[in-house]
């Protein structure tokens, strides 16, 4: 495990079970940056994948802390950014794939609208 260098504060990545926000987060605490990783980890696709993603970040990066939350949660969100005072947030985390959309638009809208202005009050609200 590689020390992490001191920083400015954390950053807040969301969807760093994802394909890019896993890269995101590597690239950052590689950098020595302090990452906040928080992610669902939805049932969408391969829940395996997502975990080996999460698990590798923890293994190579002492900066890294995970947390398991829905942008839907405006409480758990207000509760995150209290005790992380994240300094940058970087919003990578949606409901994913335009087929269900079709089928379940409900998902999108809570995910995808509902917590996308969760996170923009919370950055509001603590001066990220």
């Amino acid at each position: 495990m590689r020390p992490a260098k001191p920083s400015n504060g954390a950053h807040l990545v969301t969807g760093t079970a994802g394909f890019i926000g896993f890269h995101l987060a590597r690239r950052l605490l590689a950098e020595g940056r302090q990452v906040v990783g928080l992610d669902c980890v939805n049932d969408y696709y391969d829940t395996s994948l997502k975990e080996a993603r999460l698990a590798k970040l923890g293994q190579e990066f002492q900066g890294f802390t995970s947390h398991r939350l829905q942008l839907e949660d405006r409480a758990g969100l207000e509760k995150l950014f209290a005790e992380t005072s994240p300094r940058v947030v970087i919003n990578l985390a949606a409901q994913a794939g335009v087929r269900y959309s079709l089928e379940n638009p409900r998902a999108y809208i809570d995910s995808n609208i509902s917590g996308f202005t969760n996170i923009l009050e919370c950055s509001r609200t603590h001066a990220v």
